[in-house]
């Protein structure tokens, strides 16, 4: 490749990050209106850096597990988690709280996430660390929290001040659910972005909460993975491509997972304070469509499963192998390729896609979490029984990964 080619390639790549980063979907639901009385916290991530992984931090008041970036700077920085105290946080950046301010001082919103989750238990907490903090900020975000006494809230926050949303309050969320994108309520709509993931995830979720279908499994599987378009009135899903191996290719702007899609985090929180051990995040890692969620929980201690935790070069198993998953469903490079998927490798009427050939896999994960959660009880989950988890789902994955796609996540 010539040094003109080169030069070309990044300058396109450059451009195709700047269009597509910092990107995410998020919503809060108060635990007043899940069936089990836990709030829920949820992040699809979207970034430049695509390697993304799970570290448990012990350098704060409070231990706690975040995502990380795989870069230099990894322990400076948090996009998302939660503590051993029940608190959870992540963000959306909003693009128009801070409309006019000339402030060069920016980008500080995974700073102050990994110092909430360091430092606070509740959100009232928060908003004390917020407010002790030099102004600027540098943060132009929206960021959700729950906390084990019932706390669920979205702050709408710029460089010098924020507006809190409270998911128990009713005339702000009729069925306890906040949905943030990359907008501020409260900001100038003509300038953010995300408003058609917006509304995919608020129809979505706004319809399982009629049906009585908010659990884990359905919300990784129908907001991380969702298929529809809320502005073109589309659902990918409604023609599926007859074989994986004859290609066929769909436009894919503007739906929730995005070519830039990094990670999601979804944290089932503490009922009460007496139920804080109990509280547990599902993660998947990298691309959501070609990974698996995997389930964590500080009662487990430091020592996460390998799969997800960050290792000698910075990188996590899982997300390494689902980048290299994903180049299959984005294999034109050039061009305007990248704003095409190639469905059928995903999806296809011979159920050998990624995605289909994964779900299976995730599925049994699910039904083993949940024996640990209900078949043990809740009172008896302890770093026993959830080291116990994590060494069979390292097990299964890694043999179940080298069985169907010939990746060995032991070596990837």
């Amino acid at each position: 490749m010539s040094g003109n080619q080169k030069f070309v390639l990044t300058f396109f790549t450059l451009i195709l990050f700047s269009v597509h980063s910092f990107a995410c979907t998020t919503f809060i639901i108060s635990g007043k209106y899940t069936a089990d009385g836990k709030p829920v916290l949820f992040k699809n991530r979207d970034t430049k850096e695509l390697n993304n992984s799970l570290v448990y931090f012990e350098d704060g008041k409070y231990d706690y597990i975040g995502v990380v970036n795989g870069d230099k700077n990894w322990k400076n920085k948090v996009w998302g988690g939660y503590n051993s105290a029940g608190f959870a946080i992540m963000n959306s950046a909003a693009y128009n709280n801070n409309i006019g301010d000339t402030t060069s001082f920016q980008d500080q919103e995974g700073i102050v996430m990994k110092l909430a989750l360091q430092n606070c238990e509740t959100l009232e907490d928060f908003e004390n660390l917020l407010n002790s903090l030099p102004k600027p900020w540098g943060v132009d975000a929206n960021f959700g929290v729950i906390d084990a006494y019932g706390g669920a809230a979205y702050y709408e926050t710029g460089n010098y001040d924020f507006k809190k949303y409270d998911a128990n309050d009713p005339q702000v969320a009729p069925n306890g659910i906040i949905v943030r994108t990359n907008h501020s309520l409260r900001g100038d709509l003509t300038k953010g972005f995300g408003y058609c993931r917006f509304n995919t995830a608020s129809q979505t979720l706004n319809k399982a909460a009629s049906e009585n279908k908010i659990t884990s499994q359905f919300l990784l599987n129908n907001i991380s993975r969702n298929l529809t378009h809320s502005l073109t009135q589309t659902d990918l899903r409604d023609r599926i491509p007859l074989q994986k191996s004859v290609p066929e290719y769909r436009f894919f702007l503007d739906y929730i997972p995005r070519i830039s899609t990094s990670s999601a985090m979804l944290v089932v929180g503490a009922r009460d304070k007496d139920d804080i051990d109990n509280a547990m995040m599902w993660t998947i890692l990298g691309f959501p469509l070609t990974s698996v969620a995997v389930p964590c929980w500080i009662t487990g201690g430091a020592d996460l499963p390998k799969i997800v935790s960050q290792g000698a070069d910075l990188k996590a198993p899982i997300c390494n192998a689902a980048l290299k998953l994903k180049e299959e469903c984005f294999p034109r490079t050039y061009d305007h390729g990248t704003n095409y998927i190639n469905l059928a490798a995903l999806i296809n009427q011979q159920n050998d896609g990624i995605m289909q050939l994964l779900l299976f896999l995730e599925n049994e994960i699910f039904n083993k979490a949940n024996e640990l959660l209900l078949g043990k009880g809740h009172k008896n989950l302890n770093m026993s029984n959830v080291q116990d988890f994590y060494d069979w789902i390292d097990l299964y994955l890694t043999e179940s990964y080298s069985r169907i796609f010939g990746i060995d996540l032991s070596e990837i």
